[in-house]
């Protein structure tokens, strides 16, 4: 192993190798059914497949303009005008991006200051924390709590304060599998309203909301919008999680900064699958027909896990649901789910991974963005616990 004689002062010093990697160490090792990771186990469509090879033999493998292949922005003006009757100009609105996560970092990094507050609501995706104290800014975890995850809205308002530059939303929730209702609108409406405080609303799982519920996208609500940054993901909506492409919708000021920092970070994100998209699109019932498809996974889980021990909460949205196993054991989460693929061959995630805290309310994470066979597979087995 080469080492280094270099100094250096770590920028994150916490962050290290997390619970995710002992999972994924462990499961590799025991040939666990993976029900923890949250990408599908299932191909994409061929004929997706067909027009990024159609794209690639018809020279579309340079850069492409730094905001984003321009058919593929007029494309999601489109979508998301009949969808949400938010406008948003190709040209200053919309900018393609090398992956959700590029445009989160883009986001955060471009609009937040040293100084500054960030607020979000924990358990949170990963990345959220890092990257506010990497603008050295600081950011502001308000829990969520089982069994119903709601916001407390009153909690929100005691923590806003001159600082706070920036609320983080995600809804569809990872990893609650939440939503937003009529009145957590509204009161971010409320609580913004007469600030500049920007609003980055993390909606990865847009298609993915179930049993009839609207998507409450920020581009449905025009105070909403225009303070806005609107984070989507093509990889989620289209089972190609490793085909990074994304796209931020926000108003021109914002949008402009953004594209500040991400012309430095990527200047473009990949062409073929840019061009692809942009054709695949051009069908709506490709990305209209989700909820359903994933709502069958969803249901499909629920009913093989009837018989067991666990307590399932409610799965509104997003390729996931939580699981109350204290009927089962005591132990931390942490170690139960270890214990669940080292005695019953089943990978899980527990929930305290995404607290910054860690805290423990005896409840997991199941991903069924899986074939059915894997879920019927993982169910049986954590039926015999």
């Amino acid at each position: 192993m080469l080492r280094s004689g270099i100094t250096s002062t770590s920028k994150l010093p916490d962050v290290g190798a997390t619970i995710f990697s002992v999972i994924g160490q462990l499961a590799e090792q025991y040939q666990a059914i993976n029900l923890s990771q949250g990408a599908p186990s299932f191909p994409c469509d061929p004929a997706l497949r067909a027009l990024v090879s159609q794209a690639m033999e018809a020279g579309h493998n340079q850069y492409s303009a730094m905001p984003g292949y321009l058919p593929l922005r007029e494309a999601l003006a489109l979508k998301v005008e009949q969808l949400y009757g938010c406008r948003y100009d190709a040209g200053s609105n919309i900018t393609v991006v090398g992956s959700a996560s590029e445009g989160l970092y883009s986001a955060i990094s471009a609009l937040v200051h040293a100084g500054d507050e960030v607020i979000f609501f924990e358990p949170a995706f990963d990345s959220y924390a890092p990257i506010v104290r990497l603008q050295g800014a600081r950011p502001i975890g308000i829990k969520l709590r089982a069994p119903d995850f709601r916001v407390d809205w009153q909690e929100v308002r005691a923590h806003i304060s001159p600082r706070t530059r920036m609320i983080i939303v995600n809804t569809p929730h990872n990893p609650t599998a939440t939503v937003f209702a009529d009145e957590d609108i509204a009161e971010l409406v409320a609580v913004t309203r007469g600030t500049d405080i920007v609003v980055l609303s993390d909606e990865v799982y847009e298609h993915i909301v179930f049993d009839g519920q609207p998507h409450r996208s920020m581009a449905r609500y025009p105070e909403l919008a225009e303070r806005a940054v609107v984070v989507g993901s093509f990889g989620k909506t289209f089972h190609v999680t490793g085909w990074r492409v994304g796209f931020c919708l926000a108003p021109a000021e914002l949008t402009e900064e953004l594209r500040k920092i991400h012309q430095f970070m990527m200047y473009s994100a990949d062409t073929p699958m840019q061009v692809a998209f942009t054709q695949y699109l051009a069908d709506a019932e490709r990305y209209l027909s989700l909820a359903g498809f994933y709502q069958a996974k969803r249901d499909l889980l629920r009913d093989e896990l009837a018989g067991s021990r666990l307590q399932l909460l409610p799965s509104a949205g997003s390729f996931f649901m939580l699981a109350d196993y204290r009927a089962i054991s005591d132990e931390p989460d942490s170690q139960f789910v270890q214990r669940l693929i080292r005695e019953v061959g089943v990978s899980t995630i527990p929930m305290s991974a995404f607290y910054s805290d860690g805290t423990d309310q005896g409840v997991i994470r199941l991903s069924f963005a899986k074939d059915d066979d894997t879920l019927r597979a993982g169910a049986r087995a954590l039926c015999r616990i």
